[in-house]
């Protein structure tokens, strides 16, 4: 009983983390439509949170021919895809 209580638990915070990091990356992806200099304190930490999941993605999708001739960055929308799917089961799982 008190490992299934420990599980969903874990579970949740999962959820959680996850559910910061894509809101993450939609204030990064609104905030580039502005110019803010990428030395203000908010914009780091935006960049801190969202750069780890973005930059594989875009490395990725710069090895295809549609990105590398892109002038869109399409890795915040592949990344919250992802993100979504997997809370999804998140949440079934809970």
């Amino acid at each position: 009983m008190e490992g299934d209580n420990l599980t969903i638990t874990a579970l949740k915070a999962l959820g959680l983390l996850f559910e910061i990091i894509q809101w993450s990356i939609v204030i990064r992806a609104i905030l580039s439509w502005f110019p803010i200099p990428k030395n203000n304190i908010f914009v780091k930490l935006i960049l801190q949170i969202t750069e780890p999941i973005l930059s594989p993605i875009r490395s990725l999708l710069e090895s295809t021919s549609f990105g590398r001739n892109s002038m869109i960055d399409f890795s915040p929308m592949i990344a919250l895809l992802i993100l979504w799917i997997i809370s999804f089961f998140i949440d079934i799982m809970i």
